[in-house]
């Protein structure tokens, strides 16, 4: 069995049932990820619009591909026929690019809504106010084409293991307060996308239903 294999096997040991793995293969080639496919794993996430196209014709047609990094609006046309997930919707432009692109091939696309919760200035996403705003918008929780699923958020890059779990607890507390909320037209609303290789333990403490890990899997590169 392959170092890789062995990964996800201790991985998928540790999670709880509720919280799917998304092997984040950024820099990897498509040989690492068929190992990992041949383990049974079947979600793969990519950073960037090119890797991913690059990656998805040499790789098994049942792949789930998520784009988990930014996206740029010039992009959503060619990526939209090959993501089931978008994690990083992180602007109201960004949403109505990707509603416009499903729309014409007849797909709904899977959307997280980013949620800025770092201390660094670096990180893209929605404040919470203006997630609530864009969520009580009937207009937009109608878009065609777009499946509202949850909220992602990045914790910043820090040894601190308190800021980052208040940081998780706050993005937590936003996503059972919209779906508390019980906003018409949202069923499927039901995804946290947090955590990473460095802290996804606590991502799991604090309602993670999607861990993004990379590194724990395929090693530094």
């Amino acid at each position: 069995m392959s170092k890789i294999s062995n990964n996800i096997d201790k991985l998928r040991a540790e999670l709880p049932d509720r919280v799917r793995l998304v092997a984040v293969s950024k820099n990897h080639p498509a040989e690492s990820i068929r190992e990992a496919y041949q383990a049974g794993q079947r979600i793969f996430g990519e950073n960037r619009v090119q890797e991913l196209l690059a990656k998805q014709p040499l790789l098994p047609n049942d792949i789930e591909w998520h784009l988990i990094g930014h996206l740029q609006g010039n992009k959503v046309k060619a990526i939209v026929p090959y993501v089931s997930m978008i994690h990083s919707i992180d602007s109201v432009r960004l949403l109505l690019e990707v509603s416009r692109e499903a729309i014409k091939i007849s797909k709904t696309i899977d959307c997280l809504l980013q949620v800025h919760i770092a201390r660094e200035e670096t990180k893209f996403g929605f404040d919470p106010d203006e997630v609530r705003s864009l969520l009580a918008d009937g207009s937009l929780r109608e878009l065609p084409g777009i499946s509202f699923r949850g909220l992602m958020g990045m914790a910043t890059f820090t040894d601190d293991p308190v800021q980052v779990a208040s940081e998780f607890d706050l993005i937590h507390r936003l996503f059972i307060e919209i779906k508390e909320a019980g906003f018409a037209g949202l069923p499927l609303f039901n995804e946290l996308s947090i955590g990473m290789s460095g802290d996804y333990h606590l991502a799991v403490k604090h309602g993670s239903t999607l861990v993004r890990i990379g590194t724990a899997i395929f090693g530094s590169r």
